[in-house]
């Protein structure tokens, strides 16, 4: 698969480096870990939240909250392993006062309690493991961008609303595609077909398109993030199955990340969000304006959105302690009342530290410019608190 920021990588790698020296740790400081997915399964979502990142850095002027701000990052390559070894390092060398960046849920479930114990708060810029908000809900996790479960019920809702009488569906397995399937099969009010589990970072769909074909499903929901999705989608099309099952996805598979591995055959996808590039208020078009003049035109995609978002909520807690980071208690107030300019305009956390938000409707097609992108056509579910937080009895 092609790079996904073919021509912007290597200006983004000397924009950040740049950012990083400017803004050496003092002890009046922060630091913040971030632990991207620079390689393996999930590289090319790791690389658009740190193109997401670094619009944010650019517009922080290497600061947090006014003070001067370190990132310290690794490469955890989607591995939970990695991804330990990495944050015990952060913590016990770097002394980092707060985390971001794994795209996987198994790396978030990974490294959790390692945060956890050390008191370091972990605000998401992707994944929304259903256990942490539920039971395992803690006060130093923030699901800031959504809950696993939550995004697929708004899948399932829509796939009703349509009319479709039988879906399959279709998802790595692991726990974000087990969260994926449970949270559709939620609130989907039809007949579900075929439920079938794929490896993780799979590309040769030839027994699953054969197994579709012979089922006969009216729709087939797909979670395949990633080079999974982009490899899926063109067999897919390519075997003529588009012409009887109609294609439902979310975000996660349908985004500018597909629609630039895939092209045309993305057309007409209908698939839900939490956030879409044309949301009208002013923190979304500043944020988008920055990222399409930093990466040659383009549009950002729910990974880029996520990652600024997290930034900006860090800023505007630093800001609120008067960058006394070292005050946990304190701290986690101020992340909790996320008093910041979120692209998805009104931010609010629900009792389990996950968002109550909306989502939306949006479908592929072409910009003005014939530029081919998603389009906000729709609301789905208005301020949409996930399921999990009736099991959350802590008091974060």
């Amino acid at each position: 698969m092609p790079p996904l920021i073919p021509r912007s990588t290597a200006c983004l790698s000397i924009l950040l480096s740049a950012l990083l020296s400017a803004a050496p740790a003092l002890a009046q400081g922060v630091k913040v870990g971030l632990a991207l997915d620079m390689s393996g399964p999930f590289a090319a979502l790791g690389a658009e939240s740190k193109a997401g990142f670094a619009v944010a850095m650019k517009q922080l002027g290497g600061t947090l909250g006014g003070v001067p701000v370190e990132y310290v990052e690794a490469d955890t390559g989607g591995s939970p392993d990695l991804a330990r070894q990495a944050v015990d390092r952060m913590i016990q060398r770097e002394k980092i006062d707060l985390f971001t960046g794994p795209i996987g849920s198994p790396v978030a479930l990974a490294v959790g309690p390692v945060l956890f114990a050390a008191k370091v708060p972990y605000l998401s810029n992707n994944t929304g493991p259903s256990a942490y908000s539920g039971a395992q809900c803690n006060a130093y996790f923030f699901g800031a961008s959504y809950q696993n479960d939550a995004y697929h019920e708004s899948a399932g809702k829509f796939a009703s609303d349509k009319g479709f009488r039988k879906t399959a569906l279709i998802a790595p397995n692991y726990p974000g595609g087990k969260d994926a399937v449970n949270g559709f099969k939620r609130t989907y009010k039809g007949t579900v077909g075929d439920e079938i589990f794929t490896k993780l970072g799979q590309i040769d769909y030839a027994a699953e398109l054969a197994q579709l074909r012979a089922s006969k499903p009216d729709s087939l929901y797909y979670f395949l993030p990633g080079a999974m999705g982009i490899a899926f989608i063109k067999q897919f099309v390519a075997a003529g199955l588009s012409k009887d099952i109609t294609l439902v996805s979310t975000a996660f598979s349908a985004d500018e990340d597909m629609i630039t591995g895939v092209g045309e055959p993305m057309l007409g996808i209908f698939n839900t969000a939490h956030w879409a590039h044309d949301l009208d208020n002013d923190a979304n078009r500043r944020f988008v304006a920055d990222f399409r003049a930093q990466n040659g035109g383009r549009y950002p995609s729910l990974y880029a959105a996520q990652a600024y978002d997290v930034l900006m909520a860090m800023d505007g807690a630093v800001r609120d302690v008067g960058g006394k980071v070292a005050d946990r208690p304190a701290l986690l107030k101020a992340l909790k009342a996320a008093r910041y300019k979120s692209v998805r305009g009104d931010f609010k956390y629900g009792s389990n530290n996950f968002p109550i938000e909306n989502f939306y409707l949006r479908v592929v097609g072409k910009d003005a410019s014939g530029r081919i992108t998603n389009k906000l056509i729709g609301t789905v579910m208005t301020n949409y608190q996930d399921t999990g937080a009736a099991l959350c009895t802590a008091k974060l």
